[in-house]
Order: C-alpha cells, then structure tokens, then sequence
C-alpha cells in the first residue's frame, strides 16, 4: 500500500508544496492528494486588484496538476480528526472521510471580525475571490458615485484603499486604522505613502477604533459616525477554526504551533506550512502571516517531509522575512527593508521601481504555481521501511 500524503488547500504554500512532493517522491510509493474547496489557484495578493475590476487570468489546478500523479480532491474540508489521521470533506455529492499517513495542513487563513458587531452582515472584505467578486459587484454599481470607507491600516487595507480611488477615481475613499498609517515604515517610507494618499484624495483617519459595522458605514469608539455605500474590513486576519478542534496543539490564535522542521509538536505526522503555521523565524519571533512566509514555511516542510520519509538528512531552509512590498495602485509602491529583528531599514525603493519589483513578483509566483513540477528530476527518492520516523537534520 502507497504511503498517503494528503495536503490541505491549494494557495501560495500548498500548490507548490504539492508539486514538489510528486517532483522527488517515488510515485510508486506515494499519492499525492490535494484537496483544495475552489477548482482554481487564486492569486490572493492581487485580489484586491480583482475587486478593483482587473481581469485575472485562471489558474485552473486540474490542469496544473496534470501528468503529476497528483490527485486533486474539490471539496471544502470540515474536519481533521489527529488521533485516527483522518480528513472530512464535504461537496456536492455529500459527506466523506480521507485518511492519511502524511498531512500537509496549509488552509491559509480569511478575515476576522475581531468580534466587531456587523462586520459579517453589512462589510465586505478580499481574503477570498467569492468576497473580491462581491465587492467588485459593489463598486460596479456604485460606478462613480459614492464613498467607500476601508478599515484597517496594514499592507491589505493599503492596497485595497488605493487601488479602489486609482480605478474609480469618482468614488471618495476614506480609510480608518486604530493606529498610525504605515507607522511601521521608514521615515522616507511614510513620507511617501502619506504623498500617495494625498495624490489620490484618500481621507485617512488615524487612531480610530471602529467599534460597529451598519449597511451605511460604520460608528467608532469616540463617537464618529462613517457614512459609507461600501465598507471594506481590512482589518487583519485569522486562521479557520479546523485545527484547533483536531486535537493538534495550536496557539491562541489557532494556528498549528510546529517545530523548525513544520512538524506539528503534538503530532509529528502532521506538518504546516502558510498562515496556519506557527512558526518561529530565524530572528527568534513568530513568522507574521504572509505571502512570504507561506514560501519558506513551505520549503521546510516540504524538506522534512522527504527527509522523515526517505532516511535523507533535511536541510534547514532560512526562515527569515526580509521586508514588506505594498501597491499604491499600479504604478506606484513601496518596498520597506526590515532588519533582524523585523524593525523597518532607512532603505527602501519607492515609486515606480517598487512597483515594477512587485507586478515581477507577482509574476513569478503565478508561473511558479502554474508550473508545479517544473523541472522534473529524473531521479526520485524511495521511502524506507521506517518512514515515520524523522530524519536527522542538518544546516546547510
């Protein structure tokens, strides 16, 4: 019986990781399933643009996994039971159980409501393409006139507000943070996207706490009332609660806690990788949920999961995050270098150069998933009898 490796979710870290497994495992030993609930790889870090109205090209994983011996299973996942090592899935068909001797847990994660009353009624949000569809529907209504008000002040809420006033220059789009915008940034950094804001017409409001979503805008802590025809919550995210009731041990938070090599600590067989990893990075502190991250978590995963399965020594893969790239619409951007300990440079490229390193990026990943087993080995590893076992590891 073929060892059965089951990866959960096809975005940034899964479809690749994916890819990699069939590209060095033995197929004669392994299957390969991903389970993935849409029929397509969904670009999120430009689902902001989609919703703005850009036509995105499909990424249709059947046809990306075609000829891999990879088995892609349609159906949104509703259970992880750890103790029996199964999956429940669910689709149009009904109810079914997977089991799995290898698991690959990358759900990602979506947009929280940090317990913010109406957010789930009346605000729309892009953690998903369902959800960029229905606010680019939204915008498409509202055509150019009307006010839109985003909250959040992080690298999403950025994007989304300057996106929507570059694409609908008619619309007035105002933005609410509980802090500082782009306070993190460097100073020249900042300089800059206060400039952006100011070139667009963005009303910003710092230091304002929504407290409460309505279909005409929002009401902040203070007292402030925000009328709005589309309010947009951009205001963090959060993992789905799956793994917290499978009986792995995750954090507050609900994210998988897993060692350097992205095994589960509670249940070795189970790796991580992605926004559902907790993970610490090589400057001693948890890895923040990004596009980034998803890639070098996913790196180290798939390593371990070779290394435990084959007997070969794992090689530590860098588990750093070397800076944050935001869109001030499409020809402009900001990419802020970060130091050690994750505190932003005095360096950073601005303007259309960073722009032109984000759409490159961009780029690259799209034809990175699209391509899962580019380069196809001649040569495939074979699993040893005792497989279960991890592997000796080793830098490099």
């Amino acid at each position: 019986m073929r060892h059965r490796i089951i990866v959960l979710g096809a975005g940034y870290a899964g479809a690749s990781a994916a890819g990699y497994l069939a590209r060095h495992l033995h197929p004669e030993d392994v299957e390969i399933t991903v389970v993935n609930a849409e029929p397509d790889f969904v670009e999120r870090m430009r689902l902001h643009q989609l919703a703005a109205g850009a036509e995105l090209r499909r990424h249709e994983l059947a046809k990306m996994f075609a000829g891999t011996g990879i088995r892609l299973r349609l159906a949104r996942v509703t259970e992880v039971d750890a103790k029996h090592r199964t999956v429940t899935v669910t689709d149009g068909e009904g109810i079914d159980r997977l089991e799995y001797d290898t698991l690959l847990y990358s759900l990602g994660s979506t947009a929280t409501d940090h317990g913010v009353a109406g957010v789930d009624e009346h605000a729309f949000h892009v953690a998903g393409r369902p959800a960029a569809l229905r606010l680019r529907q939204r915008l498409d209504d509202l055509g150019e006139n009307g006010t839109v008000l985003v909250v959040g002040g992080n690298l999403t809420a950025i994007e989304v507000a300057t996106e929507i006033a570059e694409c609908w220059p008619g619309l007035r789009v105002t933005l609410a943070t509980t802090g500082e915008l782009g306070g993190w940034l460097g100073a020249k950094a900042r300089r800059h996207l206060l400039r952006a804001f100011d070139r667009f017409g963005i009303e910003v409001h710092e230091h304002t706490t929504i407290e409460q979503v309505t279909a005409t805008g929002a009401i902040a802590a203070n007292g402030s009332t925000f009328f709005a025809d589309a309010t947009v919550w951009a205001a963090g995210f959060a993992v789905h609660p799956i793994a917290a009731a499978s009986g792995l041990d995750v954090e507050d938070d609900g994210r998988i806690i897993v060692d350097r090599m992205m095994r589960s600590v509670s249940h070795p067989e189970v790796y991580a990788a992605g926004d559902s990893a907790y993970a610490i990075g090589d400057n001693g502190q948890p890895l923040p949920m990004s596009c980034a991250s998803a890639g070098f978590t996913r790196m180290q995963a798939t390593a371990a999961i070779i290394g435990d399965l084959t007997g070969r020594k794992i090689p530590k893969t860098s588990l750093a995050y070397v800076g944050n790239c935001v869109s001030l619409g499409r020809k402009d951007a900001i990419f802020q270098m970060v130091d050690g300990e994750a505190r932003s440079k005095s360096w950073s490229l601005r303007g259309r150069p960073a722009a032109r390193f984000k759409a490159f990026v961009l780029r690259g990943s799209a034809w990175n998933m699209s391509h899962p087993t580019y380069g196809l080995p001649t040569r495939k590893y074979r699993l040893t009898a005792a497989s279960n076992h991890p592997a000796e590891t080793v830098v490099i």
